[in-house]
């Protein structure tokens, strides 16, 4: 669904004015677009000329080592972003993100993030995320865009920019009292059972985007520090199938009368146009659009060199590769970059078992490389963004895509796209009506937001690749060993000023139901390691939608404060203990690793 298909914000280094809060998330330390370290299984499995510590069984021991002379991928600083959802547009969030705690979250985030911003469409609503996530519900446009009215559908993607977060003289910051809040939140709920009726019934109803929500869509942006990336509709398409680009034409001079600094995108996920409008777009006509697009950008100054992202396809089944292609022929070197979407699982038929299975996490590493297949035959270098990503489909369930569980999949998720050159990934979603989002209607922080700020803070864009013996068991013929402790390594964020330049952070997931133990060696060996485990907090268990950090419970502190994120020192040498089902980070201190002295 292609309408409103969404905001996408992919944050730039944050400056070092970022304020605090929950934008202030993922500042510096916490770029979105973070980079990642590889996977376990994708390092080198020699054995370590490593001896083994008396009295320990080597059975029980894994060692670790990692190649600290160069980096094997450098990724963007702005690798982890940001969506919104489109249904914020239609259940009234879209009012409270001047709200003053709301800014504060993006800016940790805005380092580097995507915002997943709607698509309207002349049919649907979901394209105005620049992320296309199928659990966006299309909404359907209203008429013809007027001078002051949008209707049609289009996507929005924000990416973080070299704006100075104190630049709040022409910020518009609401305070919105309490009994406002309680209204919205009442209102959402309502329309949260809509969408749900209308997604199951694939059946839509309108929705009108007007100029003034643009306005408010960008204020947030603007003032979070972020980009903007607009995703038109591309569902509005001529007697031919070629793509009716008059709406569009509106909104482009109406954001340049402005001077709005967007990037842009077309359609979402054009593999599902049929179901959306009853007639397909393969990949030479969708090229051509592009390059239409394109045209229209160069005709207005403001846009005759702004960036131009897609086609934001889904999941790489054969029509979807087939689509690419076509597309890639004749629109390859049209775009900055090639997106597209992944979601793991339905969320309506998810279980807490999901998010533990092996398996599932390596779903994503088949769909990679099944597009870098493809891009590397028809334009070689081409990035790569994973423009839709989220642990389900269909807005999430409660209590499973929002809870600690979920994170097992976002974490590895972070890993492996860093680990295979998958040059930025938007997540869906920062705030929507589902439960794949970072924030909840309270504006509280989720495990996936504490998990993506302990990420940006830590991790540097250059992957390390790690050295690992007595991890694997041997194989039975014919069973595959899928890897349940997953290891990444990164060079230690430079904008983390707790840490001086050539620290490692290794960050882990634990996906075993007992205690892992990993002892470095080589470089690591006998280095200062600073431990940031988080582990559920409460007595909901994996189900929980509060973590603690090191034992201690994370909340924020008021409406614009975080709180600090203390380590835990572990002393030279000592033994890595990693508790059953959990995440951590592990920074090592005073490496000198060469491939990390220097940007």
């Amino acid at each position: 669904s292609e309408v409103i298909r969404g905001f996408l914000l992919s944050g730039m280094p944050c400056p070092s004015s970022c304020p605090p809060g929950l934008l202030a998330l993922m500042a510096p330390g916490l770029a979105l677009l973070a980079t990642f370290s590889l996977p376990s299984q994708a390092g080198d499995r020699r054995a370590l000329p490593v001896e083994k510590p008396p009295g320990v069984k080597g059975r029980t021991l894994i060692l670790l080592d990692v190649n600290t002379k160069s980096p094997v991928r450098i990724i963007s600083e702005n690798f982890l972003s940001l969506q919104l959802d489109p249904s914020i547009i239609h259940d009234g969030w879209l009012d409270f993100l001047s709200n003053r705690t709301v800014l504060q979250h993006p800016s940790w985030i805005l380092c580097l993030v995507t915002m997943l911003a709607w698509s309207l469409n002349d049919s649907l609503c979901r394209d105005l995320c620049a992320v296309k996530s199928p659990s966006a519900a299309p909404l359907s446009s209203g008429s013809d865009l007027a001078i002051s009215l949008f209707s049609f559908p289009f996507a929005v993607d924000i990416v973080r920019s070299d704006i100075a977060l104190d630049k709040q003289k022409g910020c518009k910051i609401a305070q919105h009292p309490d009994i406002m809040l309680e209204l919205q939140r009442e209102k959402a709920a309502q329309m949260h059972l809509v969408l749900l009726k209308e997604q199951f019934s694939n059946t839509y109803s309108n929705l009108t985007l007007t100029a003034r929500s643009l306005d408010k869509l960008y204020n947030f942006a603007d003032c979070s520090g972020l980009h903007l990336i607009f995703a038109l509709n591309a569902l509005r398409r001529n007697p031919n199938n070629s793509w009716n680009s008059s709406n569009a034409l509106s909104l482009l001079k109406y954001s340049a009368s402005k001077k709005y600094n967007i990037s842009w995108e077309l359609g979402n996920e054009p593999n599902n146009y049929r179901t959306l409008i009853g007639r397909s777009v393969n990949g030479s006509q969708l090229g051509k659009d592009y390059i239409q697009l394109r045209s229209l950008l160069q005709l207005i100054r403001t846009y005759s060199r702004a960036n131009l992202y897609g086609p934001s396809i889904g999941r790489p089944r054969k029509n979807v590769i087939t689509l690419l292609e076509g597309f890639m022929k004749v629109a390859g070197s049209t775009v900055d970059a090639v997106t597209w979407q992944h979601y793991y699982i339905d969320g309506r038929v998810a279980k807490v078992t999901d998010f533990l299975k092996t398996r599932l996490l390596d779903t994503l590493s088949d769909q990679i490389r099944k597009i870098q297949k493809v891009l590397n035959t028809y334009a070689p270098g081409k990035r790569i963004w994973l423009e839709g990503v989220g642990a389900t489909s269909s807005g999430g369930m409660n209590n499973l895509s929002d809870s600690y569980a979920a994170g097992f999949l976002w974490l590895n998720t972070l890993g492996l796209l860093a680990s295979q050159g998958i040059d930025v990934v938007v997540r869906h979603s920062f705030l929507d009506h589902g439960h794949n989002h970072l924030v909840d209607q309270n504006f509280n922080p989720l495990p996936d937001y504490w998990l993506s700020l302990l990420y940006k803070r830590l991790i540097g864009p250059k992957v390390l690749a790690i050295h690992v013996a007595g991890l694997q068991r041997k194989p039975r013929p014919g069973r595959v060993i899928r890897d349940k402790l997953r290891i990444y390594a990164h060079c230690t964020s430079y904008r983390n000023h707790n840490y001086v330049r050539g620290s490692i952070t290794l960050y882990i997931i634990n996906l075993h139901r007992s205690r892992k133990k990993i002892k470095l060696a080589g470089t690591l060996r006998d280095k200062i390691v600073h431990q940031y485990l988080l582990q559920p907090y409460g007595k909901d268990g994996l189900h929980s939608k509060s973590v603690q950090l090191n034992g201690q419970p994370l909340a924020m502190v008021d409406d614009g404060t975080l709180p600090e994120l203390k380590p835990r020192p572990l002393r030279a040498g000592r033994t890595l203990v990693i508790p059953p089902l959990t995440m951590s980070f592990y920074v090592v201190k005073n490496v000198n690793a060469l491939a990390c002295r220097y940007r």
